[in-house]
């Protein structure tokens, strides 16, 4: 018995050993390339401090929640990755993930140039990087992509700052596929100037869907959480929303030229945001929608319910009329007004969007309807809820 078990215990050890986790220390794409086929929970690259170029890695490993494959800096801080960007410099499509620490600075996009693409991953996190400085070439271009049919991915921690004509964080949803569970959190966005694209779109600092119109009832249920945005200009969303089941919680905006906007989409929560200064606060298109315990403060318009092309979560419509939609125990102050019920209204939009790819009628001629509103606080607002 004494014998099987002394046995046992060797073979255990020499099975461990086999599996025990490694530290790689790298300084280039091809040692990186060499082991990311061998890479096993637990395993953690270093990659030397230094300044790098034209990288373009695909990792699709797999670790664990106990025991998650890291990718991080030698010292965090002290890697940046620079120069024209034609791939995803990162491409992570594994499970349990980390990239950690790591500086984007200067880099200069393509169309088909990201910094990091988390696609089809799950439990991946990208955290404590810095996205500063950095430019795009096409329109519409993000920096860091959360796209495919992958599941609980964070973005923490991170900071952008100075990029110039881009969307700093895109979760990317189409028909065939978009990612659950998002967590977008503890990061702060600031120092954004405004596009130079002629119609003014495209720079915005969290896109959560592309397509409101056809694409709006999908339900990604992406979190974005205690995020901080200061001097945001790219353009008038600072975040868009075009999807469904979406949260906006906790996050603070300063003397931003944008609003928080529920460009599409339904039934998200928009609630404990705070917003101090700049030139709009929330602005409404969908249903079911909870806007509470906001704090907006020295914005001439707070809170705006817009008027729409069409109504529900049914009909096609370039925009939705905000309707069914709770606007609840927010504190406005030092406004114009506080509450506007029908922005927009009888705007056309003829000749503005493609009436074959989106059959909507051109004018906003639905007035937001079945809405409630109470209990908000006001302070040193000229009027307190105007309806058009």
């Amino acid at each position: 018995m004494i014998q099987k078990f002394v046995t046992y215990i060797f073979f255990f050890l020499v099975f461990t050993q086999k599996i025990a986790a490694k530290v790689y220390l790298i300084s280039s794409e091809k040692e990186l390339k060499a082991i990311e086929s061998i890479l096993v929970p637990g395993d953690e690259v270093e990659i030397k401090n230094g300044n790098y170029n034209n990288w373009a890695i695909a990792i699709s490993a797999k670790g664990s929640l106990a025991k998650p494959i890291i990718i991080r800096a030698e010292k965090s801080g002290l890697v940046t990755f620079s120069g024209s960007i034609t791939k995803p410099v990162f491409k992570i499509s594994g499970d349990y993930i980390f990239i950690k620490g790591i500086n984007f600075k200067n880099a200069v996009l393509s169309k088909t140039g990201v910094l990091i693409e988390l696609n089809t991953s799950n439990n991946c996190r990208i955290s404590g990087c810095n996205f500063s400085a950095n430019q795009v070439q096409s329109q519409f271009t993000p920096l860091v992509i959360v796209s495919g049919n992958g599941s609980n991915n964070v973005i923490d921690g991170c900071s952008f700052v100075a990029n110039v004509d881009n969307q700093d964080v895109q979760v990317k949803i189409t028909k065939e596929s978009y990612p659950k569970f998002t967590l977008i959190e503890n990061n702060i966005f600031s120092d954004k100037v405004k596009v130079s694209w002629p119609n003014g779109n495209g720079g915005e600092c969290i896109q959560v869907g592309q397509d409101p119109v056809l694409l709006g009832n999908q339900r990604p249920e992406s979190t974005v959480h205690k995020n901080r945005f200061i001097h945001c200009n790219g353009e008038n969303e600072v975040i868009s929303n075009k999807s469904s089941g979406n949260k906006y919680l906790n996050n603070y905006f300063e003397d931003n030229d944008g609003e928080l906007v529920m460009r599409g989409g339904h039934n998200c929560v928009i609630a404990d945001n705070t917003f101090k200064g700049g030139t709009g606060g929330i602005r409404i298109n969908g249903t079911g929608h909870m806007v509470i315990n906001n704090k907006i403060d020295g914005i001439q318009t707070a809170i705006r319910l817009m008027y729409g092309m069409a109504k529900g979560k049914e009909e096609i419509g370039f925009y939705i009329a905000a309707s069914n939609c709770t606007i609840k125990n927010n504190t406005l102050s030092n406004a114009t007004t506080g509450i506007l019920i029908g922005d927009s209204k009888d705007a056309d939009w003829t000749g503005k969007f493609d009436i074959k790819r989106y059959p909507s009628p051109v004018m906003q001629s639905v007035a937001p309807f079945d809405n409630i509103i109470g209990e908000n606080r006001f302070k040193n607002v000229k009027a307190e809820v105007v309806k058009r």
